[in-house]
This record gives structure tokens, sequence and C-alpha cells, in this order.
């Protein structure tokens, strides 16, 4: 895409320009990300550029989405050049230093909120950008969450995000390692934590393996290191009959129930997200007699 004095760059002519460039790189969903950066561009929503196909581009919005076009080329995420995304239906500041989040983790919100009752504590293991922490601490106004990571730049993004959407004070930022969690007790303990296997590094999409923090990823030999770690620590810092809920890989669900159970658990259950792959395991600390 390039401007000379005689050419006029619409805003149809160049959204269609770059869902071709970008399906020719075998870029997902070519016409939508287009869309996204152009109206990101533009400051316009999707609607905006549908109502304005005809508008033309001066040079220096043409300049500015040229940018963001050869970053989205070079495989970097596009929630990383628009540095937003949404997640259950918020919007979340993301950098570099946190995972993109993905839709399939609000199968696991789903899941944790039948199960937080009245002013319940409740821990998010990895937070990240703070995604399921603060999506919980919305819909339930008498919670508290520690939101726990090891990165203290994610830390800094999930703390940005719970201010932003309005669960600041309830939703504590803390610094601390999968091997020693906080002793709570909690009753509820949620967590996406890495779970891809170190061997199957190189093979990922180049959108994960060259831009998302391995940190955030990388689940050890078998994928299954944080869910040791999980399970292993369950008695000690969720209540009697507290939950544990956490988010797995493909063909993962039946060795974290076992952990589970090894760890003492009680009512394991799964459960499926939208693309029948089996996402969730949820457990349950024993009663008190």
């Amino acid at each position: 895409m390039t401007a000379s004095v005689t050419e006029r760059w619409t805003v149809l002519k160049v959204l269609q320009w770059t869902a071709d460039y970008f399906s020719a790189r075998q870029i997902d969903a070519a016409r939508l990300e287009a869309e996204l950066l152009l109206a990101a561009t533009l400051g316009l929503d999707r609607v905006g550029l549908y109502v304005n196909f005809e508008r033309p581009l001066d040079s220096s919005e043409l300049a500015a989405f040229r940018e963001r076009v050869q970053r989205r080329a070079g495989r970097e995420p596009v929630q990383y050049i628009l540095g937003e995304t949404e997640f259950w239906s918020l919007v979340f500041h993301v950098t570099p230093a946190v995972l993109v989040p993905r839709g399939d983790t609000e199968v696991l919100v789903e899941e944790a909120l039948p199960r937080i009752e009245g002013a319940a504590r409740v821990l998010d293991v990895g937070t990240g950008s703070g995604v399921i922490a603060v999506a919980l601490a919305h819909e339930k106004p008498e919670i508290l969450v520690t939101a726990l990571d090891c990165s203290l730049p994610a830390l800094e993004v999930a703390r940005d995000n719970a201010l932003r959407n309005g669960v600041g004070e309830r939703v504590s930022c803390l610094a601390g390692e999968l091997a020693d969690l906080p002793p709570g007790p909690f009753d509820v303990v949620v967590s996406n934590p890495p779970y891809i296997p170190s061997g199957d590094w190189e093979k990922l999409m180049p959108e994960v393996r060259d831009h998302e923090p391995r940190l955030a990823l990388d689940g050890g030999e078998d994928g299954l290191e944080a869910y040791r770690h999980l399970a292993r620590q369950a008695g000690r810092i969720l209540v009697p009959g507290g939950w544990l809920l956490v988010e797995v890989g493909i063909g993962q669900a039946k060795d974290v129930s076992a952990l589970f159970k090894a760890g003492g658990l009680v009512e394991i259950s799964q459960r499926d997200d939208y693309a029948r792959i089996t996402r969730v395991v949820m457990g349950r600390s024993k009663r008190s007699v």
C-alpha cells in the first residue's frame, strides 16, 4: 500500500487491499483484523467504517495505518497493536507483558460464578492481565479478589485493568509464586496457568511463540507443572468445601483430574468450551466433619 500524488485511497479500498495482503500471509480473520486496525487509526468503530466507505485517507492517516499493518504482517497480535481487547464484555488493556485473553477462558468465569457466594475471598493464580479477577469482581460486588502473579509488569497491567473497570478497591494485586501460594484461606481459587509442554514451543503459531510471554505459557516438560503446585496446596489454602477451578489445555483434563484427586479434592468434574474441547477442571476441598 503506497500512496501517490494521484491515487485516492478510500476506506473501502484500504480495507480491501489490507484484507488481501493479510490473507496472502495466512493471517486468520484477515478482513476483521483490517477493520479493527483501520477503525483504531481513524478513531471510528467498525460501523463508522461502513458508513464512510468513500472517505479518502490523508497522508498522515495512511502512514499511521501502514505502520500498524506492517506490525501485524510481522505476526504481532492485533491486541498488542491496539493495546486493548474485550473479555466478558469489558475492555482490557493488554501489553506484551501479558497473554492475550482468549474467549475460551470465559468458560472458567462461567463455572466459577455460581460457586462464589456472599462476601467470598477469591484467589486468581497467574492473573496476567487480570481478566478473570476483574470479571469475577465485576459480577460479584461483595467479593474480594487477590490477583497473584510472579511478573511485576503483568501485575501493573492487572492493576490498571481493575481500576479502569471500576473494581480497583476489591482486587488486590500481589506478587507471588505458584510454588508458595498465599495462605488465605480462600473460598474459591481460579487459575489459567501455563500449560503448554516445553517441547511444543517451536510448534506454536508465531503470534504466540514470538510475541506472548513464555513465562505465562510454558508448563514444563509435560505441561502439568502448575497443576501439581495447585493440587498440592489446595487443601491448605481453601476453606472446607472451597473450590479450585482451572483452565486446561487440549487432552490434559484426565491428568489434571487425577492430580486433583491425589491432592485430596472431591466432587471433581469437567466442563467443555463451546468448541467441545474440555477446558475446565473443578474440584472441592473436603468439608469439615
